[in-house]
C-alpha cells in the first residue's frame, strides 16, 4: 500500500525505513536517525541508503513532499506492511 509523506514520516518515527516507488535506484530507502551519546549529531535527522550501498544525509524535494507512493521496507529495499495500528 503506498502513501503520502505525512504518513511515511509516520512510519519512520516508529522505526520503519521508507522509499517511493518512484525512485531510479534500486534498494534506496531512507530512515529517521535518534542521537545517542556517542552521536556528534544533537537532534534527529533522516538519512538515506544510496543505490550504492552508502549511507548519507538526506534532505525532501518537491517531488518527493508530493508523491503519493512512499512504502515501508526492510533493510534491503523489500516492501513490507506498516502496521500504523499501535
Amino acid at each position: 500500500m503506498t502513501m503520502r509523506i505525512g504518513r511515511a514520516i509516520e512510519a519512520m518515527l516508529r522505526g520503519y525505513r521508507v522509499a517511493r516507488l518512484g525512485w531510479n535506484g534500486k534498494n534506496m530507502w531512507i530512515a529517521l536517525q535518534e542521537p545517542d551519546e556517542n552521536s556528534k549529531m544533537t537532534l534527529p535527522y533522516v538519512y538515506m541508503k544510496t543505490a550504492k550501498d552508502e549511507l548519507v544525509p538526506w534532505l525532501c524535494s518537491q517531488s518527493d513532499l508530493l508523491a503519493t507512493d512512499w512504502i515501508t521496507v526492510d533493510d534491503k529495499g523489500r516492501m513490507v506492511q506498516f502496521d500504523d495500528a499501535t
